[in-house]
């Protein structure tokens, strides 16, 4: 099922609300986005997992992230319970390809998994 579907648009209602700098600095905010088994790998390659991105995001003390841009976002919704996104970002000249799960649970719908890949011509780009 492609973007038509509400499960896809939940997701990428979550999606945009995670690039909110609002919402990245607040814990209990992030907490009701992402799926305790969260993981992501970004895009340093580093894995992260939930309770560690969560305080690296909120630390009154570290430097305050740049805005990201999104776009060309677009999803499929791959099963009654799992949504995949695709995406890029930009932000200070740096750009990502980016890719989500979105799993439905009790809570309704949380990140599970994220990946950014950095990249700097995309020959494949949509004209």
């Amino acid at each position: 099922m492609t973007e038509s579907s509400p499960a896809v648009a939940a997701a990428i209602e979550g999606e945009l609300r995670l690039l909110d700098p609002g919402v990245r600095a607040s814990a209990d905010v992030l907490t009701t986005l992402l799926h305790p088994d969260f993981r992501e790998i970004g895009t340093s390659g580093r894995l992260w997992e939930r309770d560690t991105i969560i305080a690296v995001l909120t630390d009154p003390e570290a430097p305050c992230p740049a805005p990201l841009t999104a776009s060309r976002m677009r999803g499929d919704q791959l099963a009654p319970h799992l949504v995949h996104l695709t995406f890029d970002t930009e932000s200070k000249g740096l750009r990502s390809h980016r890719s989500s799960l979105w799993r439905l649970t009790e809570n309704g719908w949380l990140l599970y998994f994220h990946q950014a890949t950095p990249f700097i011509d995309d020959p494949f780009a949509e004209a």
